[in-house]
Formats: C-alpha cells, sequence, structure tokens
C-alpha cells in the first residue's frame, strides 16, 4: 500500500497544502485563503476539510498517510508542537497545534517554524540537496532564515534560532527596525529597505529611471529598483551594492560559527541574479578570514520557490516515520 506525507505550509494569506510521497514525489498540491478571522480552530478545521478532500480526490485512504507536517510562521516548541506566537495569524497566546489537530485529524502531526520548514524543503528536494549543514536566508519584506546542522534544525532554546534578519549591522545607529532595534541586517537588505532607497532616489533625482516609474505608477517595487540596478541606473546601482555588502557581512559571522557547507538566498529579492549574488560573493570573501571557507561554501538561489514550505513540513514526517 502506498504511503502519503501531508505537508502543510500555513501563511496570514493562503493555506499551502501537498501531498508527498516518502520518496520526495509531489503528487499534487492546493491553497486556500487562510480564515484568520475564525482564530485558531478555524484554522485547523480548514486544514482537516482541506486534507480530506484533497485524500478523496486523489484516491488515498487514512490508513496510508504517514502523518501532517505543518510550518507557522512565529516561534515554536517543536518537542510539544505548540505555537508560542504567531502575529500574522493573530495568535497572541500558544497554542497546542500539535495536540489540537491531532485529535482533529486522528493523525500524528509534528510543527516547526516556517522558514525552518522551507530550509528543510531546500535541503530535501531543492538547491541544499547533498548537504547536510546548511543555512537559508529568505529576503523579502523582511529576512528571516532557517539553519540546519546534521541534517537538523537549530531552533535554539526558545524557538528563535535563525532569525537572521535581527543580526546587528550597524550598533547605536541605522534605520529603525519593527523588532524595537536599530540597525538590523533585514533593514539594510529586505525588499522594505530596498523599495525604501528606491523611493528616495526617485524623490531626489539621483534616479531619472525610478523617478520615471513613480511618476508614471505612483509606486516603486524592489522589482523595480534591481530592474534599474541592471540597466546600469546609478542609484539603484548604489541600492544592490549596500543589500549585497550588508548580506555577505552576515553570512560571513555565520559561516565563521557554523561553517556551512551551503548559504541558501530564497525569497523575492533572490531573483535578482548575478548583480546581486556578485557583491554577495565579494563582500562574503572580503571578511573571511580563511580562503578556504571562501571555496567551499556555496552561495545559491533557493530552487522550490513557494513550494519549500510544503517540502519541508512533508520532510518533518518523512524523517520521522521513514528509515
Amino acid at each position: 500500500m502506498d504511503q502519503i506525507i501531508v505537508g502543510v505550509d500555513v501563511g496570514g494569506t493562503a493555506i499551502k497544502m501537498a501531498l508527498i510521497t516518502p520518496g520526495g514525489e509531489m503528487v499534487t498540491k492546493t491553497q486556500e485563503p487562510t480564515p484568520v478571522a475564525l482564530g485558531e480552530d478555524g484554522i485547523l478545521q480548514k486544514i482537516t476539510a482541506m486534507m480530506n478532500t484533497l485524500l478523496e480526490k486523489h484516491g488515498y485512504t487514512r490508513d496510508q498517510v504517514l502523518g501532517i507536517g505543518v510550518g507557522i510562521p512565529g516561534p515554536i516548541d517543536t518537542k510539544n508542537g505548540i505555537v508560542l506566537q504567531a502575529v500574522n495569524l493573530h495568535w497572541k497566546q500558544p497554542v497546542l497545534l500539535k495536540e489540537k489537530l491531532q485529535a482533529l485529524a486522528d493523525l500524528p502531526v509534528a510543527v516547526d517554524n516556517d522558514a525552518n520548514i522551507a530550509a528543510l524543503g531546500e535541503m530535501w528536494r531543492g538547491a541544499g540537496q547533498g548537504a547536510q549543514d546548511l543555512v537559508l536566508i529568505t529576503v523579502g519584506t523582511g529576512v528571516g532564515g532557517g539553519v540546519i546542522l546534521n541534517g537538523n534544525v537549530i531552533s535554539g532554546i526558545n524557538g528563535v534560532g535563525g532569525e537572521i534578519g535581527h543580526i546587528t549591522m550597524t550598533p547605536g545607529e541605522g534605520p529603525n527596525c519593527n523588532c524595537g532595534k536599530t540597525g538590523c541586517l533585514e533593514t539594510y537588505t529586505s525588499a522594505t529597505a530596498i523599495i525604501r532607497g528606491g523611493r528616495q532616489a526617485a524623490a531626489n533625482g539621483t534616479s531619472p529611471m525610478l523617478a520615471k516609474v513613480l511618476a508614471v505608477t505612483g509606486n516603486i517595487r524592489a522589482k523595480d529598483v534591481l530592474t534599474a540596478a541592471n540597466a546600469g541606473d546609478k542609484a539603484a546601482v548604489a541600492i544592490v551594492d549596500q543589500v549585497g555588502f550588508y548580506l555577505g557581512l552576515a553570512l560571513s559571522h555565520l559561516a565563521i560559527v557554523l561553517n556551512p557547507a551551503k548559504f541558501i538566498i530564497g525569497g523575492g529579492v533572490a531573483a535578482a541574479g548575478e548583480i546581486l549574488f556578485s557583491r554577495i560573493h565579494a563582500s562574503f570573501a572580503r571578511f573571511i578570514p580563511f580562503s578556504y571557507v571562501v571555496e567551499s561554501t556555496e552561495i545559491l538561489p533557493a530552487t522550490l520557490g513557494n513550494d519549500a514550505g510544503v517540502y519541508g513540513a512533508g520532510w518533518l514526517i518523512r524523517s520521522r516515520f521513514v528509515t
């Protein structure tokens, strides 16, 4: 009897779900809006209903399901499957997710942070294949991360291991961060930071290209800044220089502590391509004192995109029940 794993990636906007074989083949995937207004119970009921529909549609019985892996945006007590907080879901108090979902679905459940499961997904089926020691950095609206050593996620004592975006790059100065500090990595490298720089360049006239975009559309996107940089716009290139410099610097710090085989850059900003990655490499090499570390460490774009989370959630179950 063929076995199947249910991988679930819960976000503030959508619940993504996939049926994945223990060998890592995705049979099917779907997504539906997250019913945030219905609270934790409504979301868990939604997950169960989506799973039942997907299993029935593709001819699987519940006896074939090894378990449900779930990724949630927030700090997690992974041992007990408790979501300590999930701001994007309006969960301000701890949620006994594993206990509640197991009761609803009558199946084994494993839970971890969304960035951690994305890292596991890239390790299993993406850019991290072949590596047991890697770090995923997601560069989007903010900057998150997942750290894997010897094939295991490093969560830390409070579940905040991998919060790479809040490494302080400029102590006591720099842009304000949502965490309450100043000078965090994400204030220099996130899409939010790129947009802020692009707006300034458009407003002060240093970037004619971005000024035109702002005049026509009334908005500046990170993609607009990256496009302008690729076209040689000096102000946009300076913004990308900053992103590459600080990401490379942060990775050099992590490399000295963790010495992973691979750094994988995900999120929308990673789509910038060579213009960004060349700068990350240069900055990384500048701040690493050991040439052999520079030569042996790969810095790669993520390859799974939005599927990383469901693959990683699936890995939570596979790693527990498949030898």
